[in-house]
């Protein structure tokens, strides 16, 4: 059986991504009141040591999005995680993705950050092995924010 999702890398400029995009920022909007846009640049996920990727469902379609992008030494930060509703999988499909491009780039941690408000984001992560921690960067004083960092296993 071929699985449900393939995820590649892309440019965060395509058509594809662009509109994933722009429908996490309506999602955000309307749920924490800030689209999240403000704390990302397409270009920090244009280098070598940065990926964007987007799911496609067996019909090619494209479905979900993700990114990480240098952080610090050895540390990648997770951002514009987004599955349209009704696409079961999706994200966790983007997330496995991006957590072994980090392995293979070198990574040792990701850290990523996500609204308290945002249950659904907060629940996702801590299923998937991300431990609170204190809050981090941009980040440090929004107490509205909450930090999560997953450890990598070498590849």
């Amino acid at each position: 059986m071929r699985a449900a999702w393939r995820v590649e890398a892309a440019d965060p400029g395509s058509p594809d991504a662009a509109q994933l995009m722009a429908e996490l920022s309506a999602v955000l909007a309307a749920l924490t009141g800030d689209s999240g846009q403000s704390s990302f640049d397409p270009d920090d996920v244009r280098g070598p040591l940065a990926r964007f990727a987007v799911a496609r469902g067996r019909d090619g379609a494209a479905a979900g999005c993700g990114a990480l992008r240098p952080l610090e030494e050895g540390v990648a930060e997770i951002k514009r995680m987004y599955a349209r509703p009704g696409h079961a999988g999706c994200g966790s499909a983007v997330l496995a993705f991006l957590e072994s491009e980090a392995a293979a780039l070198g990574y040792g941690a990701l850290r990523l950050s996500a609204r308290r408000v945002n249950a659904r984001a907060v629940a996702f992560y801590a299923a998937r092995g991300y431990a609170l921690i204190p809050n981090f960067g941009r980040y440090a004083a929004k107490p509205e924010s909450l930090c999560f960092e997953k450890r990598l296993e070498p590849v």
